[in-house]
């Protein structure tokens, strides 16, 4: 049994990660901060080192006692928004912060890592679909400090011998179809599980922050990814960057392929579950490209994966189910569901 180090993976998408490493024989251990992770988002068997992965002492610590095998490394801050007015702190967490990881990683001779990276290192292209072909563009500061992490993958891959491949995520969203792990960072920022929380009473509504984007009625598109599905994919490139023999950096999208706009979400999501709630138009916010979707071929094509769940309705009922069984424990509370 291999044992993974996941960075981050107390968080949203890391814990269900932990869910398939260990479907898969793997054996995780966990180094989170708990800025935005939770200790019961993972299985009682699970080692979790309370720890950032910009302390030095704490990584020599884990790799000492555990011998990872390989790294999936989530640790980061992700607001695009917030980036836009905090930059430095992005630029400490992602970038330092996986500098720290990966020079631990080469004191400790393990050399194979799966970077949790985002769609949005491609920008505002403006085209209907993003292939890794594509220029590294990014315009939010979040963007910025994770195609800077690309950059030194490949440096680290061509010069100090690793084997790394980089997910760029579009939009992850939903909950562990067997209600086990679901989203519920403090505070929320994605959009269905605020939506969520206004059908659930818990908020006032919700806001669309632009209605004047090129696109069929007004509002920001983004490929929504269902988190179990992302999860998957990570054990498709853990395996890919395990199986490789000569070191190597690549960059791969994880999407489906399919877009839905802001508007279309806030209906779907009054549709699943069943109840309405008041929508009101605001302008633009910084760093918000008008469309965001994958093309997935390459993922197909390297991986050997593709998307289960295309359909957002899927990803809105499993979201809600999971919010409705576990809601008592959501930052926020106010009303029953």
């Amino acid at each position: 049994m291999k044992n993974i180090l996941v960075t981050g993976g107390a968080g949203y998408i890391g814990s269900h990660i932990c869910l398939h490493l260990q479907a898969g024989g793997f054996h995780p251990i966990v180094l989170d901060n708990f800025s935005n992770g939770h200790r019961d988002a993972l299985a009682a068997d699970i080692p979790v080192i309370d720890g950032d992965i910009r302390d030095q002492t704490a990584l020599d610590l884990v790799f000492e006692r555990y011998h990872p095998d390989a790294v999936i490394h989530m640790a980061a801050l992700i607001e695009a928004g917030v980036s836009m007015r905090e930059p430095a702190r992005f630029y400490d967490v992602n970038t330092h912060g996986s500098m720290v990881l990966l020079d631990a990683m080469r004191r400790h001779d393990c050399n194979r890592i799966v970077f949790s990276s985002t769609a949005a290192v491609y920008g505002n292209a403006g085209l209907e679909y993003l292939d890794e072909t594509l220029p590294i563009r990014p315009e939010s500061p979040y963007g910025k400090s994770k195609a800077m992490v690309e950059t030194i993958l490949a440096d680290y891959a061509s010069i100090y011998g690793f084997h790394a491949l980089a997910l760029r995520y579009f939009n992850a969203a939903g909950a562990d179809p067997a209600g086990r792990a679901g989203e519920r960072h403090d505070p929320e920022t994605h959009l269905i599980p605020l939506a969520l929380q206004a059908a659930a009473g818990l908020r006032d509504g919700m806001k669309i922050f632009g209605t004047d984007y090129d696109t069929p009625d007004g509002t920001c598109i983004r490929d929504y990814i269902h988190v179990d599905d992302l999860a998957n994919a990570h054990i498709a490139a853990l395996h890919h960057v395990i199986g490789q023999t000569d070191p190597n950096f690549d960059s791969i999208n994880i999407g489906t392929g399919d877009g839905c706009s802001v508007k279309d979400i806030m209906q779907l999501c009054q549709d699943v579950t069943g109840r309405k709630f008041a929508v009101t138009n605001e302008d633009r916010r910084d760093g918000d490209p008008a469309r965001l979707i994958a093309n997935p071929a390459k993922a197909k094509a390297v991986l050997g994966w593709t998307a289960k769940y295309t359909d957002p309705r899927d990803i809105i009922a499993h979201a809600w189910a999971y919010f409705t069984k576990n809601g008592e424990s959501f930052p926020g509370r106010r009303t029953a569901i």
